[in-house]
């Protein structure tokens, strides 16, 4: 949880606390600035974020330090869920799957065939399917698909079992994650759950830069109930600062 990070004073502490980390903060403020001049939608503008990152280290680009980072955060991502609920035979949507940071332990746990990975950004799902090639799961047949909204109407009906976004709605625009919620019910299989993590606030929902977006408990609970779902905050999740949550259709 954190207070309102986009506020002047909270900066101002923050720069005094930590002045190695300015320039890079100013350096992603010019860029951002430059690719928000070009790109007005959100979609644009990650997908043109995403292809630079991606240039310059996958890993980062996907929020990891380190590639010990990636690997450390990937097993937590696994462990919750196949301690939660996920079972090998069941079929698996992720939504915003990057470069398979958790992605390809999902993919070797599943039967084949069971995993579908869809992401905004085509240049990251160039490094994922390099992941495949690494860890050798070729064989596990799984679907990755850039998409440029979260409607999924390509997608079968009540297919999924286990819908899975990790640090997706930490950088989408409330009408994005709207989007989501309006339709994800319509792919999920009954009794099926979706789980989420996103930046959490006790304050006023806030964003930094157009990156890094936070959103009360509160607020992206009754989002999910004007479409149906049911929400449940899940304080057991430790794999990393954001907040997660469980979302079941009816």
């Amino acid at each position: 949880m954190t207070g309102q990070r986009n506020r002047l004073d909270h900066q101002l502490r923050y720069a005094l606390a930590h002045p190695e980390r300015v320039l890079p903060h100013i350096r992603r403020l010019a860029r951002d600035l430059t690719i928000g001049a070009r790109h007005r939608d959100h979609v644009g503008f990650y997908r043109e974020v995403m292809r630079r990152n991606v240039e310059a280290d996958p890993d980062l680009a996907v929020g990891s330090a380190s590639r010990r980072r990636w690997l450390a955060l990937g097993q937590a991502q696994f462990d919750y869920l196949t301690a939660n609920g996920l079972e090998s035979t069941h079929n698996m949507l992720e939504i915003g799957c990057g470069n398979l940071r958790g992605g390809w332990r999902f993919i070797d746990y599943l039967d084949a065939g069971r995993y579908t990975g869809v992401d905004i950004s085509p240049d990251v799902l160039f490094a994922a399917q390099r992941t495949l090639t690494v860890f050798g799961l070729q064989d596990k047949l799984p679907r990755l698909t850039p998409v440029e909204d979260l409607r999924l109407s390509w997608l079968p009906a009540q297919r999924f079992d286990v819908v899975h976004a990790h640090s997706v709605f930490s950088h989408c625009p409330l009408d994005v994650i709207d989007e989501c919620f309006a339709h994800i019910g319509r792919v999920m299989a009954p009794g099926a759950f979706f789980d989420f993590t996103y930046n959490r606030t006790d304050t006023r929902p806030h964003q930094v830069l157009r990156e890094d977006y936070y959103y009360r408990m509160e607020q992206l609970r009754d989002l999910a109930a004007r479409h149906g779902l049911t929400a449940e905050a899940r304080d057991d999740w430790s794999g990393n600062a954001q907040a997660k949550m469980r979302l079941r259709a009816g």
